[in-house]
């Protein structure tokens, strides 16, 4: 019966933890509905939410056609380990408090770290809690800034290693969009 509860429990805080891990960290995915123009998309971490607004209103100002949009970078495989991560933690978490012993189900002796846990459960619980997302906030913190104009990279963070000012940035726009309406008006060979 203790299993049942424990497995309810265990089902509870996973479907909580996959609810909220969409988007934690606060920064919306911003869009604007009603513009017609090119897509210009950041891929951000929380860090630089303060600086995609800055740019987004300044460059909403300079090109009022633009659609921008804005979310968080996280690369898929880092995103699924902090997400077992996350939902470990919890699952290490129940079983300290309901002192459970998991190494038995496998024959095994519990290594002393687990026995002190027994005896010492909120340290046991902070402890694993705080260094857990430590090691999930470390996976996570990419500092990005990546930036895509219609589906095509024209800034990345990683790779170029520091933020574009706001005058290489609209450089870039000028660039691209210039190339893009070139691009339009070529005429089309018909064969």
């Amino acid at each position: 019966m203790k299993w049942l509860r424990f497995t309810f429990l265990a089902l509870g805080l996973f479907s909580l933890c996959c609810s909220s891990a969409g988007d934690s960290s606060g920064i919306k995915k911003m869009k604007m509905q009603f513009a017609t123009g090119p897509l210009l998309k950041f891929q951000i971490i929380s860090g630089y939410k303060r600086v995609f607004e800055e740019y987004t209103q300044a460059l909403y100002q300079r090109y009022p056609d633009i659609r921008i949009e804005g979310e968080n970078y996280l690369p898929i495989p880092i995103y699924h380990i902090a997400s077992f991560l996350s939902v470990f933690k919890l699952l290490v978490i129940g079983l300290i408090i309901i002192g459970r012993d998991p190494f038995a189900l496998f024959g095994m002796q519990a290594p002393g770290i687990w026995e002190w846990g027994q005896g010492n459960k909120i340290y046991a619980c902070m402890m694993v809690f705080f260094f857990s997302n430590m090691i999930e906030n470390q996976l996570m913190s990419t500092g990005a800034f990546e930036i895509t104009l219609n589906d095509v990279p024209v800034w990345s963070k990683l790779e170029s290693g520091h933020l574009p000012s706001m005058q290489q940035l609209v450089q870039i726009l000028d660039n691209e969009m210039k190339m893009n309406v070139h691009m339009n008006t070529r005429p089309h060979h018909h064969s």
